[in-house]
């Protein structure tokens, strides 16, 4: 086959099946291409070697199913928590106390009890949104757009679109969603976000259908546009450049998070992609924005106390986020990385009859890093006065989403919000 023939064949692949990204947006952004040309001109250095500028970066974890927070953030010093809770309530005595403000974290989340004790840990309790809704499906959608009816684009896709003005292709690049399909927060109208569950599956399907086809695809590859005959405007020459740059740069994702992490990370999925995107930092990767998630928390049953099956969600979560910022301190980047973990909603005072907890209202909210402002934030609030048996949210959501955007990633959150929120004061950067 000559090259001609093997350009017209393969282009034809490409066109026909494109470049397999586990369920990614259909345009790949640019900037895979240019972080291409970084990772490999750093061999596996890190992110703080000179000539990779220091940008700034936010981790969102994701807790799906309505985290029961009144058991995660546990305040042992009202006696209402305990009388709502006689079967599933943390025990005092195994509390891991933060300080002196009457809560503490579930003594399965040593790991970030660690980090609190380090300074790395901002806790803001009572976190919601006026007229609260219980539907996993539209209050995750209202946490997303950061709107109240849970319509529109995502809030971070929103602030991506905000700061390439007009221009799908400028700086910041685009985010990195870990999973099978990217999150509504990220989906934009000029950027769109990539989605993998593993690398293995970020890649070009071609070479699955003919092996044939490697030596004239990584002539392709090295080829400037025009002699690849990619150069114009046209749709065929736009999905052509697409699909190369996304092999190519796939290439590199995967090399990058096959090098051993600076870490011992424990056996989880949450601490597996974790770990992927400390490697993708590692190695120099321009993305802003990386997100992660972990579900199971929609526990209506056999939720259990201290040694349950939310316990166990509450321990894997911890774990991973220490040895997250274990991996990244180990690289010099753990001042760059801002993680923000939330839930759709908290869960109500009062145990159900199946040993678990219903759906409710606000919940807390946790900032890591050593530039947030560190200890125990906001107010437990009240377990007395309720909505309809759901605590009542103190700190608007959006308030923390404000901080993250104007005090971390230096953009203006009211062209991102729509209007201004009280700060709350987390980050002191």
């Amino acid at each position: 086959m000559d090259l001609h023939n093997a350009n017209a064949y393969t282009r034809r692949v490409f066109l026909k099946q494109g470049a397999l990204l586990a369920s990614a947006a259909a345009t790949i952004p640019a900037f895979l291409d240019r972080a291409a040309l970084a990772m490999a001109a750093q061999r596996g250095g890190m992110s703080s070697a000179a000539g990779v500028p220091d940008e700034r970066i936010l981790v969102v974890v994701q807790l799906g199913g309505g985290n029961d927070g009144l058991n995660t953030v546990v305040p042992y010093s009202m006696r209402e928590y305990y009388n709502g809770r006689p079967a599933i309530g943390i025990p005092e005595k195994e509390v891991l106390r933060l300080g002196d403000s009457g809560v503490g974290l579930h003594p399965k989340m040593a790991g970030l009890k660690d980090l609190y004790d380090a300074g790395m840990l901002g806790v803001i309790q009572g976190v919601g949104y006026p007229n609260p809704n219980r539907s996993h499906f539209m209050s995750m959608d209202i946490w997303h757009t950061a709107d109240h009816n849970g319509t529109g684009d995502g809030w971070i896709g929103k602030y991506f679109d905000n700061e390439c003005r007009g221009k799908p292709d400028a700086k910041p690049e685009s985010g990195i969603a870990i999973g099978a399909a990217a999150p509504l927060a990220m989906q934009g109208r000029l950027t769109k976000p990539i989605a993998f569950e593993t690398p293995e599956l970020f890649r070009w399907t071609g070479l699955d259908v003919d092996k044939g086809l490697a030596p004239a695809f990584e002539r392709l590859a090295a080829s400037s546009p025009a002699e690849a005959g990619m150069a114009g405007n046209s749709t065929a020459a736009f999905l052509m450049r697409t699909a190369l740059d996304a092999q190519v740069s796939s290439a590199q994702i995967r090399k990058a998070v096959a090098a051993a992490p600076l870490a011992q990370y424990p056996n989880s999925e949450l601490a597996r992609e974790l770990r992927m995107i400390a490697a993708m930092i590692r190695s120099g990767l321009k993305t802003r924005v990386y997100y992660a998630t972990l579900g199971g928390f929609d526990t209506h049953a056999g939720q259990g106390g201290a040694n349950g099956r939310h316990g166990n969600l509450l321990q894997e979560y911890a774990q991973s986020l220490k040895a997250f910022y274990d991996d990244l301190k180990a690289q010099g980047n753990d001042g760059r990385v801002l993680t923000m973990t939330f839930s759709e909603f908290g869960r109500r005072v009062r145990q159900n009859a199946s040993g678990g907890t219903d759906h409710g209202a606000a919940a807390p909210m946790f900032l890591a890093g050593p530039m947030v402002r560190p200890g125990v934030l906001s107010n437990h609030p009240s377990l007395t006065d309720l909505d309809d048996g759901d605590v009542k949210f103190g700190v608007d959501f959006r308030s923390v989403y404000a901080d993250v955007l104007k005090s971390w990633m230096k953009a203006d959150p009211v062209k991102v919000l729509g209007k201004n929120y009280a700060s709350v004061a987390a980050i002191r950067a």
